[in-house]
């Protein structure tokens, strides 16, 4: 599947290393939340979750993923990336989480002592929201085919 096209304002928005919060669907079809770290790549957003928790196993049930990115200078303007996972494995030797960690705080991820799990969630579609103008307000793409 081709990557979103995306204007720069958006790619210029994920790339940086913003909160976010990433929203699953739990198996009896109500949504779960959590703040988390991500990644951009190709296309695709990197997440990964502690293997203990609820969340790998309500994306292996449902893999719908919605991640709102907030811009840290201003949480009115916020893009939010709708896609698929479409890959999720364990993070055995925790690059993955070192990968994030070192994009969110510039140290390696400190609990070594925890399994982790990797997914990578194709995109499909995208709103966004900027007070001033920069991101089209409401933008919606998407690939249904």
């Amino acid at each position: 599947m081709p990557s979103i096209p995306l204007p720069p304002a958006v790619e210029e928005l994920i790339r940086r290393p913003n909160p976010a919060v990433v929203a699953t669907v739990r198996r009896d079809g109500t949504p779960h939340s959590a703040a988390t770290w991500y990644d951009w790549e190709d296309g695709r957003i990197l997440l990964n979750m502690d293997g203990s928790r609820l969340r790998p196993r309500f994306l292996r049930t449902s893999p719908a993923v919605s991640l709102t990115i907030l811009d840290d200078e201003s949480w009115y303007r916020h893009i939010t990336l709708v896609g698929t996972v479409e890959e999720m494995h364990d993070d055995a030797d925790l690059q993955d989480i070192d990968r994030l960690a070192l994009r969110y705080t510039g140290s390696a991820y400190p609990d070594r002592g925890h399994r982790r799990v990797s997914a990578w969630v194709r995109v499909s579609s995208w709103h966004g929201w900027d007070a001033s103008g920069a991101i089209a307000t409401h933008a919606d793409w998407r690939d249904d085919g």
